[in-house]
């Protein structure tokens, strides 16, 4: 064993998906004789990060599972595998089933009066906002919200994004002007793409239909759910009439918001406000 793994702290493998995925990168990285600076080296991170990714307290990136697969011989992909178990572990208990269900939705339709989701936000604006929680582990939540990103943008079946904003939440500072421009310049990008539609409602049109921010989750097979986010938590309903009555609420609030085509512009004039 190296020096620099003597008096380190080993974490058990069965304690969590977490710790799990920690003790196979060690085992890998010994195995083949190399230190933890080397492995940060072609994981683009520090020593110290993979010490505590080692030691099941902190989870890692897809791009370190990635890395791991790379380094590692006849990994077979094991790392990208593990991945999504670990990150699940980022996130609240009450919150995994929903993360879940949304990675395997085909179709994710999301509302929100005040905030862009996390499910479109770039790393910055993410850290600015949990970061007003005071939680202890701002880190890991950033990195299991940009870890959630990836169903737009993987390779196989990727999900379609339906996003309608009051447009007072993409006037609501968050963080400093830097961030809210790349959050923007983000956002327009994704409404410029072609399977995804972002749809504004103008400040001019009082939305008082919805107050609170939710979601459809739409799947290849089986029904829809709702998900309403909420204050300790959200939740999840998939009772015909609930998932009924959100679709309509959502067809109001497409009607309601200027169209597709205009977001693109109306994005470009709310930008010069964060010059």
């Amino acid at each position: 064993m190296s020096v620099e793994n003597e008096n380190d702290r080993v974490a058990d493998p069965s304690a969590s998906p977490l710790a799990h995925f920690g003790h196979e990168v060690r085992i890998e990285r010994e195995r083949l004789g190399m230190s933890r600076k080397e492995l940060g080296a072609e994981a683009h991170c520090g020593y110290s990060l993979v010490a505590k990714i080692e030691a099941g307290e902190r989870v890692p990136g897809l791009d370190f599972a990635e890395a791991c697969d790379r380094v590692f011989p006849n990994t077979g992909g094991r790392f990208v595998r593990l991945w999504p178990l670990a990150l699940r572990y980022a996130f609240p208990p009450w919150f995994r089933h929903y993360v879940e269900l949304e990675a395997k939705a085909t179709v994710v339709k999301m509302f929100h009066p005040t905030l862009l989701p996390g499910l479109v936000q770039t790393r910055p604006y993410a850290e600015a906002v949990l970061r007003t929680g005071r939680p202890t582990n701002l880190e890991d939540l950033v990195t299991a919200r940009m870890g959630r990103q990836r169903i737009l943008t993987r390779e196989e079946n990727p999900a379609r994004l339906w996003l309608v904003l009051n447009e007072s939440a993409l006037r609501n500072p968050v963080g400093d002007a830097s961030i809210m421009r790349a959050q923007l310049n983000q956002l327009r990008d994704l409404a410029e793409t072609p399977r995804h539609r972002v749809q504004i409602v103008p400040q001019r049109k009082a939305n008082n239909l919805v107050v609170s921010p939710f979601g459809l989750l739409a799947f290849r097979e089986g029904a829809d759910v709702v998900h309403v986010d909420g204050f300790p938590r959200g939740y999840i309903l998939a009772d015909e009439g609930d998932v009924a009555a959100a679709q309509d609420a959502y067809d109001l609030l497409t009607a309601m918001a200027a169209p597709p085509d205009e977001t693109a512009d109306m994005i470009d004039t709310i930008a010069k406000d964060f010059p």
